[in-house]
């Protein structure tokens, strides 16, 4: 191509020439030497000679440009050929599809098929054209035109697309739009029929069910020793070569060392030698030396190494949600100091307790008028910084109480705990709260000095009045009581510390007097007189040792908001509540009481009852029979008073006299309750065909009574006969299916003899007869966990909440059916559904107690008993925990408050107290018992 190019040089003069010399330069050839001309004897150019300019194209600037040859551009390519491109798109993923794509793209389309009316041509006629300024400026007015045209027409056309999309969604409506009425209704339902929704079943195959772990052999020293020795880095142990490896090591192997490349032995003995090394160098850090010896506190260092474990279990991604959580809240309100607070208690949960310190530090910065803040930053700080913080904490706050309050609890001398606080009544004279701790910390004299101060300052504190009367003589005192009074003329504690002061000096006649006339001033100044308070003051009175205090107190009270029609409902309350008045009482009091109660009301058996137990309980045992007696006459037949005197009479071992009154009651009154209590008694005493025969004549008149039926399989049970135990008990069942009592006791029955199986099934039976029934689902899960089948117990429990799901036993057996690490969500739940069960309460208790959390436990079981003090189980737990953890006071506190409760439920307790061994034991006796067969598996 060059070469032919060179021949046709002479015919195209400048261009060929301008051409050729770019073909030569471009194809690599020699180059082509001028022509002769008439010129060449002429001066050259100064620039000849010299180097193109960068960029210098020959011709170019005349417009003669160059051609392009084969050896250029490469070999010519084939239409099927790949392009270059190897993430082409499909149909441009060869040349000839590139090809026939730029010749569409150049081509007008001018087929009929693309000719519109209205618009003509979908494409462009003049597309291949110049493109002229003209032809912009037609564009432009064009497009001005369209927009105008379109923003007339735009209103309609908006309006018109909208009902065509309406017509289009009611015809095609979204599955959204189609369960939307669905989704409204649920709304309506409740949380009792959300969780009654059926759970999916796992729908895994076995495999996935039951993965298969990979299992992990321990590899041998050996193994290790060996491809020392070889240097080669195998993946598979060959079986024919034994596990010593190859004896012969490398040249130079016996270089000293653990680990050294290429060495022939792998000494396991010198790493058990530097790792005891090492755990001594790190002893040795907190040990100290006493007459030469190293002396380790293996206490200390245990302590040492727990304050390095962050004491937050809880999940890291929580941690990092509610760190930045805290920092937008910071950032957001710089100025809010819960949220100060909030960050740096996080930073010391999870063992960053500088990071803490520095961040409530900066909270004080923010906000310098937030007591809150500095109290915490107080707390995290150490001794002397604190020290520094509370005094910066005064400067911005000098009224601040709480600051000045943790200022005195930093301070350990006690000179300068008062003088701190001096300094705190000085700009604060009016806070009770300061003057009472100042006061606590000085002596006697001082004190009474500090607090005649306290009065002026603040003369509305009863508190301080009367702590000033304890202090000052007795003259003294009764000015100090009636200048309080006059502050003070509606508070009635003042009125009764001044009763209180006279009965301690003698003066006893002057006691009826001032309780009279506080009750007088009080009304005058416009005070409600609550029964209630007054006798729980009597109360307080009477265990400080004030029983004339007490008793005018009593006196004064005990008629006030009483009507003359509500006389007998207001004496039958105080019948049942009587046993807080016994204790402010005395005896003579307490009987004028009960004699004039059941003058009153002598169809009120609980008064003549309540009469007869209080002889009981002095040991005059003739006087409460006198009492029976004339309750007889006032109550003939009562069934109350006849196992009153059984009971009287069985307590006091005349078992005579107690089958003589229970044969007289079966005749004269004969309920099912006599004949219950007959049976009871033969039964206790051993005679049990005595005892076999009056179950069977109760049965024929009280074949409805279910007691009786269980009191008969019982007795077949303590006599071995099992079948005739079970008989009783279906017999029973047929005429009482719904007594739960009877069903659990032969369920237990068939478990005890072995028949799991028939357990389950009498359990199941009992369900369906007795729906809802939250201890024949507890009986139901209790009895497959005691057969080792946890899974199902757990799939129980859950259908046992859904069928009852305030049921606080249900609840307290889920709490300790879950894995440690789940009890505590489960006993929260458990509190959200039962908040005031005595069966969660006591849950609670026991899981702070299985976590070793003593005190708080210790008040779950306060707040359990409190609530349901007639729950034995509560209080034989209580007890055994303080056994383990409480000391002898607190020991025999549950004891006595045991006692004066006299509980008479739950699971535990009622096993013991009614178990015919134990039926003559007091409650502190049946306290000890339950407590010493509880074993805490928790």
């Amino acid at each position: 191509m060059a070469s032919a190019a060179a021949k046709q040089a002479p015919k195209t003069a400048p261009k060929a020439s301008a051409g050729a010399t770019g073909a030569a330069g471009a194809g690599g050839g020699p180059p082509i030497m001028p022509l002769a001309s008439p010129l060449m004897g002429k001066k050259k150019k100064p620039f000849l000679g010299m180097p193109a300019p960068l960029g210098y194209v020959p011709g170019l600037g005349r417009g003669a440009t160059g051609f392009t040859t084969r050896s250029d551009i490469g070999p010519a390519r084939d239409a099927n050929d790949p392009v270059d491109d190897r993430h082409a798109p499909p149909g441009k993923r060869t040349v000839g599809d590139q090809m026939k794509k730029s010749q569409d793209d150049d081509d007008e389309d001018l087929n009929d098929t693309n000719y519109d009316e209205f618009n003509g041509y979908a494409g462009s006629l003049f597309s291949s054209g110049p493109y002229e300024k003209d032809d912009e400026e037609a564009d432009a007015i064009y497009a001005a035109l369209d927009k105008r045209m379109d923003e007339r027409r735009k209103e309609r056309r908006e309006l018109r697309e909208k009902e065509e999309i309406e017509k289009y969604r009611m015809e095609r409506p979204k599955i959204q739009q189609q369960f939307s009425d669905l989704k409204r209704k649920l709304a309506e339902v409740s949380e009792e029929e959300w969780l009654s929704i059926p759970e999916v079943g796992d729908a895994r195959n076995k495999r996935q069910r039951n993965p298969r772990y990979e299992k992990l052999t321990p590899v041998p020293d050996s193994f290790f020793s060996k491809h020392l020795q070889t240097g080669e880095n195998h993946t598979s142990v060959d079986p024919l070569q034994g596990l010593g490896g190859l004896n012969t090591p490398y040249p130079g192997s016996m270089t000293p060392g653990l680990m050294t490349p290429g060495t022939g032995e792998l000494d396991m003995r010198k790493i058990g030698q530097a790792r005891n090394t090492l755990m001594d160098m790190r002893l040795s850090q907190v040990s100290d030396s006493v007459s030469g010896q190293t002396v380790v506190d293996p206490k200390g260092y245990l302590t040492d190494l727990n304050s390095m474990i962050p004491t937050y279990g809880g999940d890291i991604s929580d941690i990092k949600k509610a760190r930045l959580l805290l920092k937008s809240v910071r950032e957001t309100n710089p100025h809010h100091p819960p949220a100060w607070i909030a960050s740096a208690r996080l930073e010391e949960v999870t063992g960053k307790l500088q990071v803490a310190r520095n961040l409530i530090m900066k909270g004080t910065e923010m906000c310098p008028k937030s007591e809150d803040v500095w109290l915490e930053a107080a707390r995290l700080q150490p001794g002397d910084t604190a020290k520094a913080v509370v005094a910066q904490a005064v400067r911005h706050m000098p009224q601040s109480v709480r600051i000045y309050i943790r200022a005195a609890e930093l301070e350990t001398d006690v000179r300068a705990k008062k003088r701190v606080l001096r300094k705190a009544l000085e700009n604060v004279s009016k806070s009770v709260r300061l003057w009472k701790t100042a006061v606590e910390l000085e002596e006697p004299e001082d004190a009474r000095i500090m607090l005649s101060r306290a009065v002026e300052c603040c003369p509305t504190s009863v508190e301080l009045w009367l702590a000033l009367a304890r202090l000052e003589t007795y003259e003294n005192a009764r000015r100090v009581l009636n200048k309080a009074r006059e502050n003070i003329p509606t508070d009635r504690h003042i009125w009764i510390t001044a009763a209180k002061l006279e009965e301690a000096n003698g003066n006893t006649q002057m006691v009826d007097k001032i309780i009279d006339r506080a009750i007088t001033s009080l009304r005058a100044n416009g005070v409600e007189i609550n029964r209630e308070q007054w006798i729980q003051d009597a109360e307080e009175c009477d265990k400080a040792g004030s029983v004339a205090t007490c008793q005018a107190v009593i006196r004064a009270v005990i008629g006030i908001g009483i009507e003359e029609e509500d006389c007998k409902h207001t004496w039958m309350e105080d019948a049942e509540s009587v046993s807080s008045i016994i204790s402010v009482l005395h005896k003579e009091s307490l009987e004028a009481l009960l004699q004039r109660a059941v003058a009153h009301c002598p169809k009120a058996e609980v008064l003549w009852l309540m009469g007869a137990k209080s002889k009981w309980l002095a040991e005059d045992v003739p006087a409460a029979r006198s009492i029976l007696a004339l309750a007889f006459q006032a109550n003939p037949n009562s069934e109350e008073i006849w196992l009153a005197a059984v009971k009287l009479e069985s307590e006091n071992n005349e078992y005579e006299r107690a089958r003589r009154l229970l044969a007289k009651a079966r005749s004269s009154a004969p309920t099912a309750r006599v004949f219950m209590k007959s049976v009871k008694l033969e039964w206790v005493l051993g005679n049990i065909e005595a005892a076999q025969e009056l179950c069977t004549e109760a049965l024929k008149h009280y074949e409805d009574f279910p007691k009786l039926w269980m009191m008969r399989g019982q007795i077949e049970e303590q006599c071995e006969n099992m079948d005739k135990a079970r008989e009783a008990y279906n017999q029973g069942l047929k005429k009482c299916p719904h007594s739960v009592p009877l069903w659990l006791l032969l369920s237990r029955l068939e478990e005890r003899v072995g028949q799991l199986t028939r357990a389950r099934a009498i359990l199941e039976k009992a369900r369906l007869k007795n729906p809802q029934s939250p201890e024949l689902w507890l009986e139901s899960v209790r009895l497959e966990f005691r057969a080792g089948l946890k899974n199902i117990a757990n799939t129980l429990m859950a259908k046992a909440l859904q069928e009852c799901p305030n049921s606080g036993i249900l609840w307290a057996e889920a709490v300790f059916l879950e894995a440690r690490p789940q009890r505590k969500t489960k006993s929260v739940d458990a509190l959200k559904k039962c908040e005031h069960d005595p069966h969660v309460l006591l849950a609670v208790a026991k899981l702070f107690w299985s976590e070793r959390k003593i005190t708080k436990a210790r008040e779950w079981f306060l707040r359990t008993v409190k609530i349901e003090p007639d729950l034995g189980d509560a209080w034989a737990l209580f007890y055994k925990f303080e056994m383990q953890h409480g000391t002898e006071e607190q020991q025999e506190e549950v004891r006595k408050r045991c006692e004066n409760a006299e509980p008479r439920h739950g699971e535990l307790w009622c096993a013991e107290s009614k178990h015919v061994l134990n039926w003559q034991k007091k409650t502190g006796e049946i306290l000890a018992e339950v407590a010493s067969k509880i074993k805490n598996t928790f």
